[in-house]
C-alpha cells in the first residue's frame, strides 16, 4: 500500500497537479477527497466566473448609482424643459417686438411719402399760381385784340404760339382748365362774383366765366370767378299794374 502510495505522488509532482489535489489523493478517508474535490470546484467556478470578459462585476456602489440615475435623468429634463419653454416666451415677445417695430415702419414709410407727395404737390400748386396770371393776359390779349393787317396778324399768331406752348406744359403736369358756363353753381369751384337776373335760366345756373379756373390732378388748383342767375324782380311799374288790375 505505502509503494502504491508513493508512485502516485511521484506520478502527481511530474504532472504539476496542486498541492490540495495531492494532500487529498495522499489521504486514507474517501470523505475527505470528495469534499476536496467539491471545495476545488467551487473555487474553479468563481473564478472563472469572475474573469468572464465583457461581464462587469457590480459593486454596492454601482448598485446605488444605477438607483438614482433615474432620478438625476428626471431631474435634467425637467429642466431642459423649463429651458425650452422659456426660450419659447422670449422667443414670442421677440417675434411681437419684430412685428410691431415692423409695423411702425411702415406706418412711417407710408406717412414720409404721403408727406413727400403732398410736399411736391404744395411746390407744384405754387409755381403754377405764379404762372396762372401770364395764362390769363394770354387769353384777354386773344380776346380783345382783333388784328386789321398781315403785320398784325402774324405778331397775333406768334404769341398766340408761346400761349399753346405754355399751355401743353400746364397740361403735362396735370393742369386742366374747369367749364363751368351752364352747370349749377358749386362753392366748392366757383366763386360768384357777379348776379345777372334772368326768366332764361334756373337760378343758381352759372352764365359765364370771368376768371378761368383751373384743377391740378383731382384737386382744386384756383376757384373760378363766374356770374351766376338769379330770379328777374318785379319793377315797379309792373307791380302797379298788376294792382290796378286786381282792384279793378
Amino acid at each position: 500500500m505505502m509503494d502504491e502510495n508513493k508512485q502516485v505522488n511521484n506520478t502527481s509532482q511530474e504532472l504539476g497537479e496542486p498541492t490540495e489535489v495531492k494532500q487529498a489523493m495522499n489521504s486514507d478517508s474517501p470523505a475527505e477527497i470528495n469534499s476536496h474535490e467539491s471545495g476545488s470546484e467551487v473555487t474553479e467556478h468563481e473564478a472563472t466566473q469572475a474573469n468572464v470578459p465583457g461581464e462587469p462585476v457590480l459593486t454596492d456602489d454601482d448598485a446605488v448609482t444605477a438607483a438614482k440615475t433615474p432620478e438625476v435623468d428626471t431631474a435634467v429634463l425637467e429642466q431642459l424643459t423649463q429651458q425650452i419653454e422659456s426660450l419659447k416666451v422670449q422667443l414670442d415677445d421677440r417675434s411681437t417686438q419684430y412685428m410691431r417695430i415692423a409695423a411702425d415702419f411702415e406706418n412711417y414709410r407710408k406717412r414720409v411719402s404721403k408727406e413727400k407727395e403732398e410736399m411736391d404737390t404744395q411746390v407744384k400748386r405754387n409755381t403754377i399760381m405764379e404762372l396762372l396770371p401770364v395764362v390769363d393776359n394770354f387769353e384777354r390779349a386773344r380776346a380783345h385784340i382783333k388784328p386789321q393787317n398781315d403785320g398784325e396778324m402774324t405778331i397775333h399768331k406768334s404769341y398766340q404760339g408761346v400761349y399753346k406752348q405754355l399751355v401743353d406744359c400746364l397740361k403735362r403736369i396735370g393742369v386742366s382748365p374747369m367749364r363751368p358756363e351752364g352747370q349749377e353753381f358749386d362753392p366748392n369751384l366757383h366763386e360768384a362774383v357777379m348776379r345777372e337776373p334772368t326768366d332764361e335760366h334756373q337760378e343758381g345756373t352759372v352764365l359765364e366765366e370771368l376768371v378761368r379756373g383751373y384743377f391740378l390732378g383731382d384737386r382744386v388748383l384756383r376757384h373760378a370767378m363766374v356770374k351766376v342767375a338769379s330770379p328777374k324782380e318785379d319793377t315797379p311799374t309792373e307791380a302797379a299794374a298788376e294792382s290796378s288790375e286786381e282792384n279793378g
